[in-house]
């Protein structure tokens, strides 16, 4: 069990990842409502008195936003919010971020999440909290190498199907033409009726919560897209996650996302389908 519980009886997971940039550019990438959306969902950091941020907003999907009082603020090395809703009749949930720097021009984030409870009631939640940041830190890290201080246009479209997530990920990945795409590699889609990604298919560490695949976009536009299929309630989930950068990125975000959209509904028609766009 990856939960850890400390003297106090709070129960808290931790992820870190080390990234390239300095402590401000860093800060900018994880405590901005532009620079979050550019590599994880569409965000805004809404400011309080004084023009310090008193609330995190993070948009999931059509109906899934996760709200947040900002608790703590330092930048550019730490800051702490406090949400509610986390799961049914849970705790508060701490989030805490830290940046620490590192020689060479790099620095460590850190994100831990801890609540207080003197029950088990909740680990499975933390555990799959804990389960999707590397996946997201992996984004962070090409975003931050390769299109820091970029504006972001963001696509996001999710399919549920019945069956297991290894099922529905040889659909997805079979429908693009992507199946069996390897680290290194170049690629593009070549699926029927999708909309043309072309990149080169970056490393990324095993999980066992689920299947990705993440292409560093040259085509529509400079980018990064993540592909993936999770267990989700008996179900799996079907996402394609799109972060666009440059000068023809809100084009395209224009032109593609009702695409995406109806794309995505084609292949897994069974149980509707949520999308974003910022």
């Amino acid at each position: 069990m990856s939960v850890k519980i400390d003297e106090s009886g709070r129960r808290y997971v931790q992820v870190e990842v080390e990234v390239p940039g300095t402590p401000e550019e860093v800060w900018e990438a994880i405590a901005t409502g532009p620079g979050v959306s550019s590599w994880f969902v569409p965000t805004e950091i809404e400011e309080g008195e004084g023009g310090v941020p008193a609330r995190i907003v993070m948009h999931f999907g059509p109906g899934m936003d996760a709200v947040a009082t900002m608790i703590t603020w330092d930048p550019p090395r730490r800051f702490v919010a406090e949400g509610e809703n986390f799961a049914p009749n849970a705790p508060p949930l701490a989030t805490e971020w830290t940046v620490e720097a590192r020689s060479g021009g790099t620095c460590v984030v850190r994100v831990v999440h801890s609540l207080f409870a003197s029950t088990d009631d909740w680990d499975d939640q933390l555990e799959s909290t804990e389960a999707g940041w590397p996946t997201f830190f992996r984004i962070l890290q090409v975003y931050l190498e390769h299109f820091r201080g970029e504006q972001c246009s963001n696509i996001s479209v999710m399919g549920l199907a019945p069956g297991e997530a290894t099922e529905v990920w040889a659909a997805l990945t079979g429908a693009l033409g992507l199946g069996g795409a390897r680290a290194g590699e170049r690629c593009a889609t070549a699926g029927r009726g999708a909309p043309p990604l072309a990149g080169t298919v970056e490393p990324l560490a095993e999980t066992t919560h689920g299947h990705r695949l993440l292409l560093r976009l040259d085509e529509p536009a400079p980018g990064v897209a993540m592909l993936g299929a999770f267990p989700c309630g008996g179900a799996a989930m079907a996402t394609i996650n799109l972060y666009l950068y440059g000068d023809r990125a809100s084009k395209v975000v224009a032109r593609d996302e009702s695409l995406w959209r109806a794309w995505m509904n084609e292949q897994f028609p069974t149980a509707g389908n949520a999308s974003g766009v910022a």
